[in-house]
């Protein structure tokens, strides 16, 4: 029971810190889900919570979400990420995360040469990275530092950011949640798990949308850099341990 109660605790740090920035619960929840229910359950497991954490900030900011960018990345990115889920066992996870770990990092100055230039990426961009992302959502637990630049170069910040990035990975996350399912790696016990955590993340979210109405646009670039840095060594990390 006390290792449950401490997954809910920690589901309720990320959940706010993830409402604050966008992203960054999966990181956070995997070394405690890894510890108390194994690798095998780990990742299905925040696959449901996930679905519940993103469906969580668009309920939070729904009025600003720009449905246009969310159509244009979903579009292509819920297929890909299907096609991901089910190439998962293919690849060698180690190289993945070191060149994703290695990605974030240098995403740090690029975003910045981007925003110091107004760099607005188009439509038709969002949907070729939308299916990219896809694709690699299906394969890694989470890649919300890829569409934390991909959404702030389309010109999102805050809560319009925050939520489409949201609807966007929920429609990602429930392909692969359906794609598990279709594996049979996500029995009836695996999934009640994942609604449990996933409760604690959207009550974390809520909290999260009070800090970011009183944040400015510099303090939330600033939170988006380190969690590019946080989470690029974090993959390293664990890519070479």
């Amino acid at each position: 029971m006390s290792s449950y109660i401490f997954v809910l605790m920690v589901g309720l740090l990320a959940g706010a810190i993830s409402g604050v920035i966008g992203t960054g619960s999966s990181i956070m929840l995997l070394p405690v889900l890894v510890y108390t229910f194994g690798p095998k359950q780990a990742v299905p497991i925040m696959a449901v919570a996930a679905v519940m954490a993103n469906l969580s900030r668009v309920m939070a900011w729904w009025k600003l979400v720009d449905w246009r960018a969310f159509a244009a990345y979903s579009i292509t990115g819920i297929p890909a990420a299907a096609i991901g889920a089910r190439t998962l066992l293919a690849l060698p996870p180690h190289l993945i995360e070191t060149c994703l770990g290695i990605f974030f990092i240098l995403m740090i100055p690029a975003r910045r040469w981007l925003v110091a230039r107004d760099y607005k990426i188009k439509l038709w961009q969002l949907s070729i990275i939308g299916g990219l992302i896809g694709f690699l959502t299906g394969l890694v637990l989470s890649t919300g530092p890829l569409s934390v630049p991909a959404f702030t170069a389309y010109g999102l910040v805050k809560g319009a950011f925050l939520s489409t990035e949201a609807a966007s990975s929920l429609m990602l996350y429930v392909a692969k949640v359906i794609t598990f399912r279709e594996f049979g790696a996500m029995p009836l016990d695996i999934f009640i798990k994942g609604l449990l955590v996933g409760a604690s993340l959207m009550a974390g979210t809520f909290i999260g949308k009070a800090v970011v109405l009183k944040l400015s646009n510099q303090a939330f670039q600033h939170l988006l850099d380190a969690l590019l840095l946080c989470s690029g060594i974090s993959l390293l990390w664990a890519a070479f341990s």
